[in-house]
């Protein structure tokens, strides 16, 4: 199964001089590296692109994980944490942080948090962090997960224990929103894209007479002109070639259709 989603797995932390949260020995840099390699691999066996901005122990600033998934051009942000409260033991369960609580990130949020919830955790719900860098200077929706409290001994254990389950219900939230997303992408061949409306609507013209499937999008400031919209990357490239016997320059691109 090919999905064509990239997706960035953060493991929270790391390095010698941010272990995270430490509780008994156990520092959650560790878990969490443990835990994003874990969904990640989950993810590329499911056809899902995947980038981790780390893999051993090593420490990059918020800035730096932001600038990673930034220059990536990723779909989605997940980044792994542990929580830890005021007093250790009185916290239990999961919950996801979100920028703001709307849009794909509040869905992919949701989606994580319920299938956590299976695990047996007690899914305390999701809540914005507007402050949090990973959050804020992300391009694309993120999220970043609190799997548990790792000062609490009883959700170490279910951590510990359940660790397949866990790691596998985090990979099942993102996909079902990755999958989601997929159903709605469509390759589109796109000849030009304009400042000033009525150069695109010349262009536009200029392609339904001559038979086309043309439209026009705004998009980022700029109205763009195109061809077609198609589920199979096969019957794109056709349309894209026979543009091109017509003397159409045409650039190939994959995502919702918007008309």
């Amino acid at each position: 199964m090919d999905i064509r989603q990239r997706v960035v797995i953060d493991a929270g932390h790391g390095g010698e001089y941010d272990p995270g949260a430490v509780f008994e020995g156990r520092q959650e840099k560790d878990d969490n590296l443990r835990l994003a390699l874990a969904v990640g691999d989950i993810l590329e066996n499911n056809g899902v692109e995947v980038i981790f901005t780390r893999v051993t122990d090593v420490y990059d600033t918020p800035y730096e994980k932001a600038d990673m998934a930034n220059e990536a051009e990723a779909d989605f942000f997940v980044s792994i944490h542990r929580n830890a409260a005021a007093e250790p033991g009185t916290g239990s369960g999961t919950m996801t942080l979100v920028y703001k609580e709307e849009g794909l990130a509040a869905e992919l949020a949701q989606s994580i948090n319920r299938e956590l919830a299976r695990t047996g955790f007690t899914d305390l719900g999701t809540f914005e962090r507007p402050g949090l860098v990973v959050l804020r200077k992300t391009q694309m929706p993120a999220v970043l997960v609190e799997a548990g409290f790792i000062d609490n001994p009883e959700d170490n254990a279910k951590f510990d224990a359940q660790f397949e389950e866990i790691a596998g219900a985090i990979a099942t939230g993102i996909l079902d929103v990755v999958k989601q997303q997929e159903e709605n992408y469509y390759y589109m061949i796109q000849t030009g894209a304009y400042r000033i409306r009525s150069l695109a609507e010349q262009q536009l013209e200029e392609l339904k007479s001559e038979g086309f499937p043309a439209y026009l999008v705004l998009e980022d400031g700029l109205y763009k002109v195109r061809v077609g919209a198609f589920k199979e990357m096969d019957n794109a490239v056709k349309m894209e070639q026979e543009l091109r016997r017509n003397g159409f320059s045409t650039v190939l691109v994959h995502g919702p259709a918007v008309y």
